[in-house]
């Protein structure tokens, strides 16, 4: 069976683009098919925009939510946490994760904001060594404030490993 040019054009984004915003249902089971998930209780804003009819506020929520130790376990769970009717998320549940995280798996320390902790609170963070704490607070005395993870991802050229360790503890408030 032959892909139609849209579709393969379609596939392609949706691999290709880590950002790409689902634009309709048809994208959503394209990206199910590729094996594209969310996993609701993990999910950045960012994710939650990547999928059709998920505002800028409901994402907020649903990740301030979750960064509370809310969990959610099926999209009833969602539906609920914004009021509105679970068939909202039934298009959306074939991209939708609902994994189980072990209590002692989940960061236990508060988050720390990068753009105004001290060196002594960066050092609390696990995975960042003196020298990772000098080079956050000397970047963002001379270029501003780090607009999320990616930015200080980029900034100070970490590796995905490093971002992946120390992602849980920080949080970029607006």
């Amino acid at each position: 069976m032959a892909i139609f040019p849209l579709w393969q054009s379609k596939r392609k984004r949706i691999l290709e683009d880590r950002n790409y915003r689902l634009q309709s249902l048809e994208d959503v089971a394209i990206a199910a098919q590729l094996g594209c998930k969310v996993d609701v209780n993990r999910a950045v804003v960012d994710d939650w925009l990547r999928l059709p009819g998920i505002s800028i506020h409901q994402a907020r929520l649903l990740v301030q939510l979750s960064h509370q130790g809310v969990r959610f376990y099926c999209i009833e769970d969602l539906a609920a946490a914004l009021s509105l009717p679970p068939q909202y998320f039934q298009p959306l549940e074939i991209v939708l994760g609902f994994y189980y995280y072990p209590p002692e798996t989940q960061p236990t320390t508060a988050r720390i904001n990068p753009n105004t902790a001290t060196l002594e609170v960066l050092l609390t963070i696990p995975g960042v060594d003196p020298r990772l704490a000098g080079a956050i607070m000397g970047d963002r005395q001379t270029k501003g404030k780090y607009q999320n993870l990616g930015d200080l991802q980029s900034r100070l050229t970490l590796s995905g490993e490093i971002i992946a360790q120390i992602m849980h503890y920080l949080h970029f408030p607006n």
